[in-house]
């Protein structure tokens, strides 16, 4: 009697769990301001600051992080300042209530000048080797970031996105001038994953109507991911990552592929060791350490990718709510860690957490 009870209440109890993480996932008005909070206190903070600047002589050696990048110089590095600003820029837009709204405005206005972006455009050219410069990571950023502007339509997200416009043309150059020759993809766990750059590339580029730019980030995707298989996510993660390279190829690949081909690929994608193992939460031993830390990343970035995966699926494929129930206990595990660091998560872990709060079905396609 006691075990036939047992096994009935079952599936409740395990619906209760899932509700209760699911509370636990969602952006709410309360967890957007806490949110909002992280990139306002680092957008503005020089140091510390790892300023990644090839020097090409002792005059340029000598530069400040401000000096060299007027806009982006916070948040300890490039690319974190640019992904605090779209996290800022996209709070604004979908929570219109926000406490603190009037704080972003003017933290935008401030960062967002175009004699500033004009000098952030500039960079690119003017140092030795700064043609590489944040390739592709804080590349693929800043194509969210002027993504987010392209899609608002008001009076401020215009001129700000006029201000941005010589960066982002910049960007694109050099994207463009780089992808024909890319001739492998970087499988990395941290910041040279090619599948993460293609993936907000090809966003921006359908996005804003660049059909040739979309259609040459198609083509190699399709070159560098198209034929595999049996990938071996079973090796995931590496001490430091913040992407999981498989999920990271396969949530490109639900752009690229239309959805039973994508469901085809998919299924000679992963064994079950290897869907084991990505979907187990990462241990962090040290979340004080700034390249330990890098792991609470890896919840919220294997969380958006499922939950995209899961969303091209169709109704009754064993991934769709494995995925989606594992998306969920990865952000509820990492979104209460990102209040609990020091500054080498402070600066950069609440945009990773706004990004995987999103719902999938209203990401570009």
């Amino acid at each position: 009697m006691h075990k036939i009870l047992r096994y009935a209440l079952l599936p409740a109890l395990v619906f209760c769990c899932a509700a209760d993480i699911q509370a636990q996932s969602e952006m709410t008005a309360d967890v957007a301001a806490k949110l909002s909070q992280k990139p306002l206190e680092c957008i503005f903070r020089e140091y510390p600051n790892k300023t990644s600047h090839v020097a090409g002589g002792e005059a340029d050696a000598k530069l400040q992080p401000s000096e060299l990048h007027p806009a982006f110089y916070g948040c300890f590095d490039w690319h974190s300042s640019v992904h605090g600003h779209w996290m800022l820029l996209r709070l604004l837009k979908t929570q219109p209530t926000l406490a603190n709204r009037n704080e972003i405005i003017k933290a935008l206005n401030r960062s967002f000048d175009a004699k500033k972006m004009q000098e952030e455009a500039a960079y690119f050219g003017k140092y030795e080797g700064a043609g590489t410069y944040e390739r592709t990571y804080g590349w693929a950023w800043l194509l969210k970031l002027d993504e987010e502007l392209y899609t608002w339509n008001t009076p401020e997200a215009r001129r700000w996105r006029t201000a941005l416009l010589p960066l982002t043309e910049k960007i694109v150059q050099l994207w463009k001038a780089y992808l024909p020759k890319q001739t492998y993809p970087n499988r990395t766990g941290v910041h040279p994953n090619t599948a993460f750059g293609l993936v907000f590339a090809l966003d921006w580029a359908r996005t804003t109507g660049d059909t040739a730019f979309a259609r040459a980030i198609t083509e190699k995707a399709r070159a560098f991911y198209a034929d595999n298989t049996l990938i071996p996510a079973h090796l995931e993660p590496d001490g430091s990552d913040f992407f999981s390279p498989s999920l990271q190829a396969a949530d490109l690949m639900r752009r690229v592929l239309p959805a039973k081909a994508f469901v085809n690929w998919l299924d000679k994608y992963y064994d079950q060791k290897g869907l084991a193992r990505i979907t187990s939460l990462p241990v962090i031993s040290d979340i004080n350490d700034y390249q330990i830390v890098h792991l609470v990343g890896l919840s919220f970035t294997r969380a958006w990718c499922m939950k995209g995966i899961a969303a091209r699926l169709p109704a009754g494929h064993p991934l769709k709510s494995r995925f989606n129930l594992a998306a969920q206990k990865f952000l509820a595990n990492a979104l209460p860690l990102v209040f609990k660091g020091n500054y080498g998560g402070d600066h950069w872990l609440a945009s990773f957490a706004v990004y995987a709060l999103e719902d999938p079905r209203k990401q570009t396609f």
